[in-house]
């Protein structure tokens, strides 16, 4: 049962192990300090990576926080052998004990990549509030058929004057089709009461989806289940409500 669902501090060859298991990306983040293992009957079947983000001087001025006062879900990767719902009851009680152990910490980020996987049904279901869209212009599918950020691209790649996005777009590579969503949960809710939001029931039926796909209705995108939708996408620039 979902109660069962142990959740404790792991370490981070543990949580790597998972994240490119059960992670629709395959692949873990460098910058993931904080650690968390769902547990069931003492195996170890989800996790849920925390830590800075890329560029956290622009998030924590964005936020109007400090770098200490902010951290970015970077990764959630669940097993198919967990019950129904343990994804949203292991993200609050990985809440609850971050408020707990760093009671400095004002603001959770996290990012939905409704390109690859889904709309942020989870965390809305945990208490993250979404704060703004945006149409996905930053996550590129190469003519071979892998998907990277620009971000890794142009720290990586500079070639003739040209930074890597560039260079990869005149290869073919393209943005994949769908919107990218920025969900932020606040320990401090004075803070919280200086930022406006985005009331999901009322983004257009296009912007909801699963994998990559068009919900078939908004029912189905604010529906109490919650499927296997891993969280904590690649990082993106600030977004903005798509019309803003």
């Amino acid at each position: 049962m979902v109660k069962d669902i142990v959740i404790k501090s792991i370490d981070s060859k543990s949580a790597r192990k998972i994240v490119e298991l059960y992670h629709y990306s395959g692949k873990s983040t460098q910058n993931s300090q904080i650690h968390f293992g769902a547990f069931l009957n003492d195996r170890l079947e989800g996790v849920m990576q925390f830590g800075p983000s890329i560029d956290k001087r622009r998030m924590a001025d964005n936020l109007g926080v400090g770098f200490n006062e902010t951290l970015e879900l970077n990764r959630m990767a669940f097993s198919d052998r967990l019950p129904k719902n343990s994804e949203s009851r292991s993200l609050a009680i990985g809440l609850k004990i971050l408020k707990k152990t760093y009671p400095h910490l004002r603001v959770i980020v996290s990012f939905a990549d409704a390109c690859q996987c889904g709309d942020g049904t989870i965390y809305r279901a945990s208490g993250f509030k979404l704060h703004s869209y945006k149409i996905n212009k930053s996550l590129l599918k190469m003519p071979d058929g892998t998907i990277v950020a620009d971000k890794a691209l142009n720290n990586s790649i500079f070639k003739n004057g040209k930074r890597g996005t560039a260079i990869a777009k005149e290869a073919g590579a393209k943005p994949i089709e769908g919107y990218q969503m920025k969900y932020l949960y606040f320990f401090d809710k004075e803070l919280e009461k200086k930022f406006s939001f985005v009331d999901f029931k009322n983004i257009p039926e296009n912007v909801r989806m699963y994998k990559g796909k068009k919900r078939a209705s908004s029912k189905d995108s604010v529906a109490s289940g919650f499927q296997s939708e891993e969280g904590g996408a690649i990082p993106t620039d600030a977004l903005h409500t798509e019309g803003e």
